[in-house]
This record gives C-alpha cells, sequence and structure tokens, in this order.
C-alpha cells in the first residue's frame, strides 16, 4: 500500500511539474513571437470558429507551415489567409481561378452552407494547415496572450505544486510522529 501511494504521489508531482514547464514554455513563446508560437517551422493557429468542424474544432490549435509558393495550392488543400490586417482564416480550397500572380482561391469552411464571399488572392495567403491540430489548447493560448491570463498560466501550476509538495511533507512528518509515539510506547 506504501508503494502504490509513493507511485501517485510521483505521478501526480511529475503531471503538475510537466503542466507547469509546458504551460511556461507556451506563455513564453507567444510572448517572444508577438502572437502565437512557432514549433520546428510551423506556426500554431488559435480557432476561434467553428466554420472548419468537425475536422477542427473551436478553441483548437492548429500547426500551418508559413512561406513557399502561395499559388501551389490545389481543390482540397486547406489555407489559412489574411480576411482583413487582423484576421486570419482556415478554410478549405473549393476552386483555383487564374495562375501566376493572378492566382485566386474560391474557399468554403467545411461546415459552413456557401463557398466565402470575395476570392482570396495567393498573396494574402499565409500557410498551408498540415492536418495537426490539439482541441481546447486553442483557449489556452488565447489566455496566454493577455497580462492577467500569462500571470494566470504561469503561477497557478507553480502555486498547485507548492501546495501539493506541502501537503506531502506534511503528511511526511506525520508518519514520522506516529512512527516515534509507536516505537517510544512500545519500549
Amino acid at each position: 500500500m506504501i508503494k502504490v501511494k509513493k507511485w501517485v504521489s510521483n505521478i501526480v508531482t511529475v503531471i503538475l511539474f510537466l503542466t507547469l514547464i509546458s504551460t511556461a514554455f507556451v506563455v513564453i513563446s507567444s510572448k517572444a513571437s508577438g502572437g502565437e508560437p512557432k514549433v520546428m517551422g510551423y506556426q500554431l493557429k488559435t480557432v476561434l470558429s467553428g466554420s472548419m468542424e468537425p475536422g477542427i474544432q473551436t478553441g483548437s490549435i492548429i500547426a500551418i507551415k508559413p512561406g513557399g509558393d502561395m499559388e501551389r495550392f490545389q481543390k482540397g488543400d486547406v489555407i489559412t489567409f489574411k480576411e482583413s490586417e487582423n484576421k486570419l482564416i482556415t478554410h478549405r480550397v473549393l476552386e483555383v481561378k487564374g495562375t501566376g500572380e493572378n492566382t485566386q482561391y474560391i474557399t468554403k469552411g467545411d461546415n459552413n452552407d456557401a463557398p466565402d464571399l470575395s476570392p482570396v488572392l495567393a498573396a494574402n495567403v499565409v500557410g498551408e494547415y498540415n492536418g495537426f491540430t490539439i482541441p481546447y489548447i486553442g483557449y489556452l493560448l488565447n489566455a496566454a496572450q493577455s497580462k492577467i491570463g500569462s500571470a494566470l498560466l504561469l503561477i497557478l501550476p507553480g502555486v498547485l505544486l507548492l501546495l501539493y509538495s506541502a501537503v506531502t511533507i506534511w503528511k511526511a512528518i506525520k508518519e514520522i510522529e506516529v512512527s516515534k509515539e509507536t516505537t517510544t510506547t512500545s519500549n
């Protein structure tokens, strides 16, 4: 029974520590990049709408590969593009019109009834979605963008780790005291 408690304690400690480290990574990398973090050449973007559900859920993060020839996309590819200066959209290419610098894409969200109203110029494409998505982590990334959110995301796992350590130490001291009392009364 003691070995089981020790294993559970070790597992909880590792989970809390990994949460602290991964949260610190997300917060620091998002602050350093001035937006979504980059991992191995891929940009991580937060999905804020349900237009691509069920394949890409609202609140997910997706990895897109930026750069390259933005005139290369074909029907069925999923691209991320600028709709306006501050708004990115990730939708599927339905049709390609024109060639070279005049390339335009007719796009549509998988969950939308109709294609997007305006064609997307190749110059407005930011990158291609590669199929990598992690549900719900986008909410965490979005929270990390604010000062309060980043502070909470760094402080909360650390506080939980400290509290868990304090409880573990307190239990160990209690066990030592009980062990001493048992040894004293038996002599």
